[in-house]
């Protein structure tokens, strides 16, 4: 999936000049946000919309397993009051393979041209070549926290706004194809830049074609595994900043100051890099962790990222500081 890494002077440069003016002030955390009248994020229905993901297998790009969970995801927004668009599209990974992919938009509100944005992968990696048992490494992940983690807190908070309606418009977007990146063994061969986050990709030339508008925008990315801290991720605060100060401000005031602390953290390679590319400031939520063999978690790109490993106290603290983050834009 993802990759943390230091960016070079000229490709900061080049982040900012494309997204010049729309971020650019900032917002410190200090004052705090008077909270709007806001419902409790159901952090078991998040867990279930886990689990259901989960029961279809690995959802690699272009499988069956990826059809029918598609087709899940647009039934289910259905079920929850959303109207869904659908997004299919050809993407050619690291070795030249093509696939199909497929990016899944529930709309909230769709005739209100005032819109926020929030956004998730859904597809599984289909190697887990951070496994520590090299012979797992060609076997798919299950990608309970690193996909399916995302979509769960949209569905739970797509479910709070048909029974709370608000005014707003929100957009919530299911990319395809984020973790179909160079796998590890072939790296030092190929390289892996633009081999990740296909999907939002082609959404974002889209939205550019389209001329789409919002707000800003909200990527979750692996948001319910235990001893997850969610630090303030360097692309995020260079170019949305005033949105990173606002989200860490209310989950502070919610009591999830444990899961948010006052942290800067690296520069990720993800899904959001794309969203600000297509004009729209955007944030990622996405989690660091001090020890073990990957700063992204034990689970990262394993077979032990199993609904087993889900806590859904990190489930509660995303999804709560999310829905306040909603129901204050009323």
């Amino acid at each position: 999936m993802k990759k943390t890494f230091l960016w070079l002077l000229f490709i900061v440069a080049l982040l900012f000049a494309s997204c010049e003016g729309k971020t650019r002030k900032s917002s410190s955390i200090s004052d705090t946000i008077a909270l709007a009248p806001c419902p409790q994020f159901n952090a078991g229905n998040a867990f279930l919309y886990i689990k259901e993901q989960c029961e279809f297998g690995p959802r690699v790009t272009g499988s069956e397993a990826s059809r029918l969970c598609g087709d899940y995801l647009v039934e289910r927004f259905k079920e929850l009051g959303a109207d869904v668009e659908e997004q299919f599209a050809d993407v050619t990974i690291w070795d030249g393979t093509k696939l199909p992919a497929r990016n899944i938009i529930a709309h909230i509100n769709p005739g209100n041209s005032d819109r926020i944005l929030l956004c998730s992968h859904w597809d599984s990696r289909p190697w887990a070549d951070n496994d520590p048992d090299e012979a797992n490494h060609r076997t798919p992940v299950p990608a309970a926290n690193d996909g399916a983690s995302g979509v769960a807190v949209m569905l739970e908070i797509c479910r709070l706004l048909q029974e709370k309606p608000v005014q707003v418009g929100i957009d919530m977007i299911c990319f395809d194809a984020e973790d179909l990146g160079t796998p590890l063994w072939e790296e030092d061969r190929i390289g892996s830049s633009d081999t990740w986050c296909l999907g939002s990709k082609f959404w974002a030339e889209r939205a550019r074609m389209d001329n789409y508008k919002a707000r800003y925008g909200v990527l979750l990315d692996m948001v319910g595994g235990f001893g997850a801290t969610f630090l303030r991720e360097g692309i995020s605060r260079q170019l949305a900043e005033p949105i990173v100060n606002r989200v860490w401000q209310l989950a502070g005031q919610l009591g999830y100051r444990q899961f948010f602390p006052l942290k800067d953290g690296g520069y990720v390679t993800d899904d959001h890099i794309n969203v600000n590319d297509a004009g729209i400031p955007c944030i990622d939520i996405i989690p660091h962790y001090n020890d073990g063999p990957s700063s992204f978690g034990p689970t990262w790109h394993t077979l032990k990222d199993t609904p087993d490993n889900i806590d859904t106290n990190v489930l509660e603290a995303v999804g709560q500081t999310l829905t306040q983050l909603i129901y204050n834009e009323h």
